[in-house]
């Protein structure tokens, strides 16, 4: 059994952007989901060539008191009805929402270093014992050298989403060469489509 674990933020879904404060978070509302380009295409592809999928996501607004833990499952649950409704099965979400600092406002019991938040990969070996996945042969995608770091300390293939256009605030904008100098993604491509055809490409 082969699994494609996806992240969430930037990956599956656009962040949200504020208009009148200029501020850029990650989704904490089911009305906050937008895919990107190529997420539905692309996860069609890697289930129609037999890649059981999930998600594995970073989520520390929590342990920040940006919002609640209840938010970030709502949020997630409503992903991945989303998904559903066009033809896609997610096997399960695996989420860390703690933070090594975390804030003053936020929750202390999540405020720790944590075995799970990426690039450490603890999620993914987690996911690895609940799906029964082989991880030579599974594929770990997202948009960030945390997660390209996480795929391989769990001993799994990599791709990274990489756009042209990504913003100024990136960290990945210096571009994918200078990327590569720092971790070595298997594949990579701008969108989801992208990398899942450059995935069944290698077969």
């Amino acid at each position: 059994m082969r699994a494609a674990v996806l992240d969430r933020d930037a990956t599956l879904i656009d962040l949200v952007r504020d208009e009148e404060t200029g501020t850029i978070n990650t989704a904490f509302h089911p009305s906050h989901l937008r895919l990107l380009p190529g997420v539905v295409d692309g996860l069609r592809l890697l289930a129609a060539n037999r890649y059981v999928l999930a998600i594995a996501t970073n989520q520390p607004g929590p342990a920040k008191g940006y919002y609640s833990v209840d938010a970030v499952q709502k949020t997630n649950d409503a992903l991945v009805a989303l998904l559903a409704a066009q033809g896609v099965a997610i096997a399960q979400v695996a989420t860390c929402c703690h933070h090594p600092v975390g804030a003053p406002s936020g929750d202390p019991a999540l405020t720790f270093d944590c075995a799970c938040r990426k690039p450490k990969p603890g999620m993914l070996f987690d996911l690895r014992a609940s799906l029964g996945f082989d991880a030579a042969s599974s594929w770990m995608i997202g948009d960030s050298t945390g997660d390209i770091l996480a795929g391989q300390a769990a001993g799994m293939r990599t791709g990274l989403i990489f756009a042209d256009n990504r913003c100024e605030l990136c960290p990945l904008r210096a571009g994918i060469a200078a990327v590569k100098k720092r971790v070595r993604p298997d594949v990579h491509g701008a969108t989801v489509m992208a990398v899942a055809e450059a995935i069944v490409a290698l077969g």
